[in-house]
């Protein structure tokens, strides 16, 4: 029997959002045993240069870039273009809407920071950090933070669109940033390749949860429904 779109949709996401939360537990298990040591040291060595691991792989304009690209996940980047996508919303009068991507966004901000305290993983020590960093390891807040507001707001663009076409370009997007973001952090060497896989592991299961609960309440009425439903 073929479920209705309205059920079956929320459901596969359900499962999918659950899937990676749990691959999030594993992960952050092997962490807190020390298993990934081998792997993350393997991994950020291998983007550093032999003869010198002070020096990232590729010329300097290389590494100017990934400083380029790592801001792409920074808090004021990020707040800058939630404020942006907010305030249009609220132009839109779609109030409540607004409303819930923000809370998406700053509840996102507020997980990421309580694990960040909880588990309290040294950042790398293996070579030089090519930009500066202030907070614990695990998981990689730039790369969780780049996947709960580059998805949650690909997710918003692609429900506004009613070609297939356009739907898979902002979820593309979406995707390609939060991967650069993360690969960024381990090229400049801030953070263990673990801590990136978490982070996109936990930003990307809250975008999905976020968008389950933005689901229902549209249908309840209390969030505004997007154009193509």
């Amino acid at each position: 029997m073929r479920l209705p779109r309205l059920e079956w949709q929320p459901l596969a996401v359900l499962c999918l959002a659950a899937a990676i939360a749990w691959g999030f537990v594993e992960l952050a298990d092997e962490v807190l045993e020390g298993e990934t040591r081998e792997i993350d040291s393997l991994l950020l060595l291998a983007l550093r240069s032999a003869k010198d691991p002070s020096d990232p792989l590729g010329p300097q304009w290389v590494e100017e870039m990934a400083r380029d690209l790592t801001a792409l996940g920074s808090f004021g980047v990020l707040a800058l273009l939630t404020a942006a996508a907010v305030g249009y919303l609220v132009l839109a009068a779609k109030r409540h809407a607004a409303i819930a991507v923000l809370a998406a966004v700053a509840g996102g901000v507020v997980l990421s920071t309580a694990l960040k305290l909880g588990f309290d993983r040294p950042r790398p020590d293996l070579v030089p950090h090519a930009v500066e960093v202030y907070t614990a390891s695990f998981p990689s807040g730039h790369s969780m933070m780049a996947a709960v507001t580059y998805l949650t707001l690909g997710a918003l663009l692609a429900r506004v669109e009613g070609d297939w076409r356009l739907k898979l370009y902002w979820v593309g997007i979406a995707l390609l940033l939060t991967l650069l973001v993360g690969f960024s952090r381990v090229y400049l060497g801030v953070h263990w390749p673990s801590d990136v896989l978490g982070g996109w592991a936990l930003g990307a299961t809250w975008a999905l949860a976020c968008w389950i609960v933005m689901q229902w309440l549209q249908r309840r009425g209390t969030v505004e429904p997007s154009e193509d439903t």
